[in-house]
């Protein structure tokens, strides 16, 4: 009971601050399974995109969290797992488990995820290239729908170094799924998915 008012009540302030718009240009919302592929560029971005994403996906969705950040408290770590269903990743270098063991693990179960495939957050105009995860996973698991989506202006709701997050209208947009090619090898697949999502910058 706690979660689910703690998810309506961080809709409602997602929707004031930001305006929450999700924008379909490319693909219907659908309750399939999916990779949802966007830019990465505040630690808001997770909340942004689930904050975007209908109800009947968001049940089915799970983003995925970096786990040194969202275990950083209890509140945080509460509201990723209780609230989002997210996934953690761990990004240190002292674990030999696979970084995308967890992944694999919610893709096998039928999840939906919502990946960033940068790995951190930049900074610049444009994202910094993509890791091999997306392309990892894409190889593993070639039935599920690779949605590219561009997240707008959330890094100016909750600047670097900032706590008390501004009001800017953002936008989530969600663009047509591609597919890994036969015989596409995997750095070309990462630019052409890296094109993908920066070309929704323009709709």
């Amino acid at each position: 009971m706690l979660a689910k008012l703690m998810s309506l009540f961080l809709l409602g302030l997602v929707r004031v601050l930001t305006g929450a718009q999700a924008r379909w240009y490319g693909c219907p919302p659908k309750a399939e399974q999916r990779i949802y592929f966007a830019n990465h560029q505040s630690h808001a971005d997770l909340v942004m995109i689930w904050a975007a994403l209908p109800q009947e996906l968001r049940g089915i969705t799970r983003p995925i969290a970096a786990k040194d950040y969202w275990t950083q408290t209890p509140f945080k770590q509460w509201i990723t797992t209780a609230v989002f269903n997210a996934i953690y990743v761990d990004r240190s270098k002292t674990t030999d488990q696979d970084p995308l063991e967890p992944l694999v693990e919610a893709l096998t179960h039928g999840d939906s995820i919502i990946l960033f495939p940068e790995g951190t957050r930049g900074h610049a105009e444009e994202p910094q290239a993509f890791k091999a995860g997306l392309y990892n996973l894409t190889t593993r698991f070639p039935d599920v729908v690779l949605v590219p989506a561009w997240i707008n202006n959330v890094q100016r709701v909750m600047p670097k170094g900032e706590v008390v997050p501004v009001p800017i209208l953002c936008s989530v947009t969600f663009g047509s799924p591609i597919r890994l090619e036969a015989g596409e090898e995997r750095r070309a697949f990462l630019d052409r998915a890296r094109l993908a999502v920066m070309a929704l910058r323009e709709i």
